[in-house]
C-alpha cells in the first residue's frame, strides 16, 4: 500500500502510532503478519513510514488496515484514524483545499448563498467536506410548481471534526416558506427561512464528528406547499471533487413541457452553454447525468406550452 509522502515526523498520528507500537512491544514484522492473517496485507516498510510520519493511510485498503491495527494494538476504534491530517494531492484529478476565492468564483458576488449565510459563514460554507455523489429529484404538480425535492448526498470529510452539512435551497415563490424538511439519513439541525431571499438554509447533522477521510450519507426531503409560481429549471452547483451528479425531474402527466434541455455554466454570473435536448421518458421524467462533473452549475431547463 503506497500512500503519499509526508515530510513531518512529528504529526499527531505518527506520534500516537509510535507510542502505541512501543506499548504493545510488537515488532513491525509481527504486526504485518497479524494484518495479513486478517486479509489486510501491509508491509513493515509502510508501517515504518506511518510511524515516522513519512506517509499516512488514505486509500481505502490502508484505512481498513488502520482500523484492524487499532484493534491489534488494543486501541479504541478511531483512536488513531481520528488523528489523521488532511489528504495530500495525488494525481491530476485531486484538487486542493477550497479557498474563499473558489466560492466567490462559483457563486459570484451578492449570491443568495452568501446573503443567507452571512459573510463569515459563507467563507466557511461546508469547508472540510467534499461531496462525492449528489442526486436530486424534483417533483412537479399539475400547476407546474415544485411540490417535493428529494436529495441524497455522499460526502467525505477532508479533516477531522466536521459534524454537519449545510444546504441553501432557493424556492420559486416566497409564499411557500417555511418548507417542511424531513431527514431520512442524518438528523435535522437548524432550519432558517428567508422570504426576502426566497430561500431556506438547512443543517443536516451527522450525529458525531467525522474522522478525516470518513464518509457520510445524507438524505432529506423538502415538502413545499403554497407555491403559485411555475418553475422553469433546476440546477445544482458543483464544487471540486464531485464524482457523480444526477438531476431528475418528475413532471405531472397533466402538465408536460414542450421541450427540455440540459446545460452547464461555469459560474452563477455566466450564461448557459452546452445546450442539449433532453427527451422525456415513459414516466414523464427528464434526467441529467453528466459524464464529467465540471465545476460550475449543471442544470435542466424547460419551456411550458402557452
Amino acid at each position: 500500500m503506497d500512500d503519499p509522502v509526508f515530510p513531518d515526523p512529528g504529526t499527531p498520528f505518527a506520534r500516537a502510532l509510535r507510542a502505541a507500537v512501543a506499548r504493545r512491544g510488537l515488532p513491525l514484522q509481527r504486526l504485518s503478519s497479524r494484518l495479513a492473517a486478517r486479509g489486510l496485507p501491509l508491509s513493515p516498510a509502510t508501517l515504518s513510514h506511518w510511524q515516522r510520519g513519512r506517509s499516512q493511510p488514505e486509500r481505502r485498503d490502508s484505512l481498513a488496515a488502520l482500523t484492524a491495527l487499532e484493534s491489534i494494538l488494543g486501541l479504541a476504534e478511531g483512536e488513531l484514524s481520528g488523528l489523521l491530517g488532511p489528504q495530500r494531492p495525488r494525481g491530476r484529478s485531486v484538487t486542493g483545499p477550497e479557498s474563499p476565492a473558489v466560492l466567490r468564483t462559483l457563486y459570484g458576488t451578492g449570491s443568495a448563498q452568501e446573503a443567507a449565510l452571512g459573510g463569515a459563514a459563507f467563507r466557511e460554507f461546508n469547508t472540510g467536506l467534499r461531496a462525492l455523489t449528489v442526486r436530486d429529484t424534483l417533483v412537479l404538480d399539475e400547476s407546474r410548481c415544485v411540490r417535493r425535492v428529494l436529495v441524497q448526498q455522499v460526502v467525505r470529510a477532508s479533516r477531522p471534526g466536521v459534524d454537519r452539512l449545510t444546504v441553501v435551497h432557493e424556492v420559486d415563490d416566497p409564499r411557500s416558506l417555511p418548507v417542511d424538511v424531513r431527514v431520512h439519513c442524518g438528523r435535522l439541525g437548524e432550519v432558517r427561512c428567508d422570504p426576502v431571499l426566497s430561500c431556506a438554509v438547512v443543517e443536516v447533522l451527522f450525529g458525531r464528528p467525522l474522522r478525516a477521510s470518513e464518509t457520510a450519507i445524507v438524505e432529506y426531503e423538502l415538502a413545499i406547499d403554497g407555491c403559485r409560481t411555475p418553475t422553469l429549471f433546476h440546477e445544482r452547483s458543483v464544487r471540486p471533487g464531485l464524482r457523480e451528479l444526477l438531476l431528475h425531474v418528475r413532471f405531472h402527466p397533466a402538465a408536460l413541457p414542450v421541450r427540455c434541455h440540459r446545460y452547464h455554466r461555469p459560474g452563477a454570473d455566466g450564461p448557459r452553454g452546452r445546450l442539449h435536448r433532453v427527451e422525456l421518458d415513459a414516466s414523464h421524467t427528464a434526467h441529467l447525468l453528466p459524464g464529467r462533473c465540471t465545476v460550475g452549475f449543471h442544470g435542466l431547463a424547460w419551456q411550458w406550452p402557452r
